[in-house]
């Protein structure tokens, strides 16, 4: 039988304390380090919160390649 656990923190604040210590990074090294701690939430989740985190203003997203972006948090 798996136990599921509340997280202490909510998944945005946590992409923000990440953004705040490293600055900006790629969306591919972000997901990376966003995986360490919330295995269970996948691509399209993190999506989802970068666009609410952009569209409340607290990060800004750039593309840099095809398939690449470049987040970073707005001081």
């Amino acid at each position: 039988m798996v136990v599921k656990t509340w997280k202490t923190r909510p998944a945005h604040y946590f992409l923000l304390e990440i953004l705040k210590k490293k600055g900006a990074m790629t969306d591919v090294d972000l997901l990376a380090a966003f995986k360490g701690e919330f295995k269970d939430l996948g691509f399209k989740d993190f999506n989802e919160l970068l666009m609410r985190l952009e569209i409340g203003g607290k990060i800004r997203t750039t593309s840099m390649s095809r398939g690449k972006r470049r987040i970073e948090p707005i001081t």
